[in-house]
């Protein structure tokens, strides 16, 4: 079998036009530097102090923003197919681009889900139609029903390159550990939702004082943490690499640092709202804040600060989660789970890592901000290495601005304050936890294989 399955397929076509970047800071992985960005073709021509405007060329204004690769959404539930009423791949895919992203990753939890090549294909022919590059995660069980292994060497051989039953955490230890080696052997990456069911079952919200002030059962935090465990025992008996979705507690957190520490192939990836919103939310019952994992204590949110200024967390990913209106305003315990989190990462992530009150952890030592730059590298270019949509992994995704490179790139305005307002999302749905709230730091601007899909805050197309 190859080291490498093929480059994932979804790129979209250049676009055959100039587009010259004005007045921005530059911030990428190599630095920051204040410089123009010239693009043509569908890729970054230069990059200089002053960029001398070609006739026909169209100019994006950046002064007092940050010109950056575009983000990288390692985790987004697109609904298409079997769920279109409360999103599309081209519904999800405008709000990336207004949200800085250029490309996402489909989890496979559709209907049918991504469990063969058939539905993987289908999603790839939406994305390449969409605003910006969609990736697809593949089931790592037929059905998701955590039976018998899905046939990954067929969907490998597409491009897919992570694979997940997101939303039903494989169960078994002993297929986990099989699909490890599989995995392993075609050079991709399992992605795990570590809730042990037999530990969480029932519960409605994170299991504290606010579940129990509510009279609401809780899903302990060692339901997070048993799986995790669990699962890096795996990985240091099979070798094959984990990358952990949307992690929400301190002790799943401690687990990933030391596996690291000990030299294990393991990456991790929080949620924007496990960053700024604690379980006191649910006060008033509102099945808005109810999100799988739950939203945790005050000190699990420090932890998980705590955890990307330190390098622990490897990317913030939205878990986009859109649903119907009439399905999110069931009572608590109907409703389903999940937010909106595509136009409002950028803006949530940037106030609660950089900008942010740091907080103490639990055991009371500070947490450090980090800075405009990381906070951009967990959304952008370290996510775009977990998906391989970098160059190493054949993409175009996370790389440097810098001549010769592909033009995906995002105008990030760090001081512009909006306000929320559900209508005004692209999603299909409005379960957004910021709803009525107001934020600061927008999108300006955003490039997709050289075309600007979002100037001035709005969707060209």
């Amino acid at each position: 079998m190859p080291d490498r399955p093929p480059a994932p397929a979804g790129a979209a076509a250049p676009w055959p036009g100039t587009v010259v970047i004005r007045g921005g800071t530059v911030v990428d992985e190599t630095g920051t530097r204040q410089a123009d960005v010239l693009v043509r073709d569908g890729r970054v021509v230069a990059v200089e102090k002053r960029i001398t405007i070609p006739g026909g060329a169209t100019v994006l204004d950046a002064g007092g923003c940050l010109v950056a690769p575009g983000l990288v959404d390692l985790h987004a539930h697109l609904r298409q197919p079997g769920a279109e009423e409360a999103e599309t791949v081209e519904s999800a895919s405008r709000a990336a681009v207004l949200g800085g992203f250029t490309a996402v990753v489909a989890m496979p939890n559709t209907d049918p889900p991504v469990d063969n090549a058939a539905v993987a294909l289908e999603v790839l022919a939406l994305g390449a139609a969409s605003l910006c590059r969609v990736a697809v995660a593949g089931a790592i069980t037929v059905g998701r029903a955590g039976e018998r292994l899905a046939p990954m060497g067929e969907l490998a051989a597409l491009g897919v390159r992570l694979f997940t039953d997101d939303g039903a955490g494989v169960q078994d230890g002993g297929l986990m550990r099989r699909a490890l080696d599989y995995a392993r052997g075609l050079g991709v990456t399992l992605a795990q939702h570590c809730e042990d069911r037999a530990i969480a079952a029932g519960g409605l919200m994170h299991e504290g004082e606010w579940s129990a002030r509510l009279g609401l059962p809780g899903v302990p935090a060692a339901a997070e943490e048993a799986m995790v465990a669990r699962d890096i025992a795996l990985v240091a008996a099979t070798g094959a690499p984990m990358h952990f979705l949307h992690l929400s507690c301190a002790g799943s957190l401690s687990l990933v640092a030391a596996a690291k520490a000990a030299g294990m192939p393991v990456t991790a990836e929080v949620a924007p709202h496990h960053l700024a919103l604690t379980d006191a939310e649910l006060a008033a019952y509102d099945p808005l804040f109810k999100v799988n994992p739950p939203l945790r204590s005050a000190a699990d949110v420090a932890a998980v600060r705590r955890a990307c200024a330190t390098g622990t967390v490897d990317a913030v990913a939205t878990d986009h989660a859109p649903h119907a209106a009439n399905t999110k305003e069931a009572p608590l315990d109907e409703a389903p789970p999940g937010m909106l989190g595509l136009q409002t990462a950028w803006p949530v992530a940037l106030a609660a890592l950089h900008r942010g009150d740091p907080g103490l952890g639990a055991d009371g030592e500070a947490v450090p901000a980090l800075s405009v730059a990381d906070v951009i590298g967990l959304l952008s270019w370290r996510p775009a290495r977990i998906a391989g949509l970098d160059r190493a992994g054949g993409g175009d995704q996370g790389g440097p601005v810098a001549a010769g490179e592909p033009a995906n790139l995002c105008v990030l305005d760090p001081a512009h304050t909006w306000t929320v307002e559900a209508g005004a999302l692209a999603s299909r749905s409005g379960n957004s936890p910021w709803r009525g709230r107001t934020l600061t730091g927008s999108v300006r601007h955003t490039v997709v294989a050289g075309e600007p899909v979002v100037i001035g805050g709005e969707a060209q197309r």
